[in-house]
């Protein structure tokens, strides 16, 4: 009697793919790092570029002037990860105030008129030699940065509350105003989310990380019901308000999503960046990986983004350093978060906001500080033994 043929879900088959999984979580955390990250760059060159090929861009002649504008902010960026990756974290530890100071000096500057750039009515750019840089994402980093240095010098006393809560989260709500003012809500949720996540990783109570995240939640609620154009973002998602209005461009990118159907309408033929979805290369840039790779696209751009942060989670849990495990756990975090955030708004499961998807969105300061922050994660990866 001949055997029985084994399958994929057979004894045989399980067994092979146990033996898969073991020999990928041998791979060194650094090596794994790279390569994700550098994945997740390369499908960001690709679709910026897919992406940029339509519309006004077409019409104005200015294909290039986005595509390359995205590569000279992804040549600094890897430059910030290189230095971040060789950085002593006792150097950047030294310089985190000075980073904090400057940044609040940013976030005031960018207020004012004749300084900071008004574009669709917020105020979040400053202008710098030809580029626009934002200080609300340079914010992010600094804070991530500067909470992590504050949380490791207090350490196993911040699970006292008190010594978690000074001076981190007065810090973090003076700049959360500074960018409501601009306004910048979407900032401020991922500005909270970081601040979360260090004081998580760094053992703070339950009870206050239940209470700030109850805060954060009605903060958000509140600041989103009392402005007019945000208050119309969330009757739409809602099912009350105008999809030709404020749910335009969450009409758009289900359309988008479901042209591409499973294997997607092939890289650059998609018809949503003629105009019809705007900022395809940026806030809505998951819609035309949607369209042009489909669903299978779609899902390896999600895969890779949890591989990232499994990598980030297990170099944090492997660093002795507590600065170092801090900035790489939380930075994991954060990545997730976003990428997270980003794609609810595009699929429709949670309201229109501004955040980009990170590393593969149309780059400039997101991207260069997105960078230096992996770069430190890496750096922790090298330390490891």
């Amino acid at each position: 009697m001949s055997p029985r043929p084994t399958t994929a879900s057979g004894p045989d088959g399980r067994s092979r793919i146990r033996a898969a999984v073991t020999w990928f979580g041998r791979l060194p955390p650094l090596h794994l790092l790279l390569a994700v990250t550098g994945t997740l760059l390369l499908v960001g060159v690709v679709m910026v570029l897919s992406a940029s090929a339509g519309g006004r861009t077409v019409a104005d002649g200015m294909v290039l002037t986005v595509f390359v504008r995205h590569l000279i902010f992804l040549v600094g960026g890897v430059g910030a990860f290189a230095v971040g990756m060789v950085l002593s974290p006792a150097r950047l530890r030294a310089f985190t105030p000075l980073l904090l100071f400057a940044c609040l000096a940013a976030l005031v500057a960018v207020l004012i008129p004749g300084i900071g750039e008004v574009r669709g009515g917020a105020r979040r750019w400053i202008s710098v030699a030809g580029f626009t840089v934002q200080p609300g994402e340079i914010a992010k980093m600094v804070l991530l940065l500067w909470g992590a240095h504050v949380l490791a010098l207090r350490g196993r006393a911040v699970r006292h509350g008190r010594y978690a809560v000074l001076p981190l989260v007065p810090v973090a709500l003076l700049i959360a105003a500074l960018l409501m003012l601009q306004p910048a809500l979407s900032t401020t949720v991922a500005l909270g989310v970081i601040m979360l996540a260090l004081l998580w990783f760094a053992g703070a109570p339950l009870g206050l990380l239940a209470g700030l995240s109850g805060g954060a939640v009605l903060g958000a609620v509140v600041l989103g019901w009392t402005s007019e154009y945000r208050r119309e973002r969330i009757t739409t998602f809602l099912g009350a308000g105008d999809e030709l209005g404020a749910g335009y461009h969450s009409r758009q990118a289900l359309l988008s999503l479901a042209d591409g159907g499973v294997l997607g309408t092939g890289l650059g033929q998609g018809r949503a960046k003629w105009d019809y979805l705007p900022n395809a290369a940026n806030d809505f840039i998951f819609a035309v990986v949607g369209e042009e790779l489909g669903l299978v696209g779609g899902l390896v751009v999600l895969t890779l983004y949890g591989l990232l942060a499994w990598v980030g989670l297990r170099i944090a849990a492997r660093t002795k350093d507590t600065f170092l495990r801090l900035v790489t756990a939380a930075t994991a975090t954060w990545v997730a978060a976003q990428a997270a955030m980003n794609v609810g708004y595009v699929v429709g499961l949670l309201p229109v906001t501004g955040q980009q998807l990170p590393l593969v969105s149309a780059g400039g300061t997101a991207l260069v500080s997105t960078l230096f922050l992996l770069g430190v994660v890496a750096n922790a990866a090298r330390r490891l033994r």
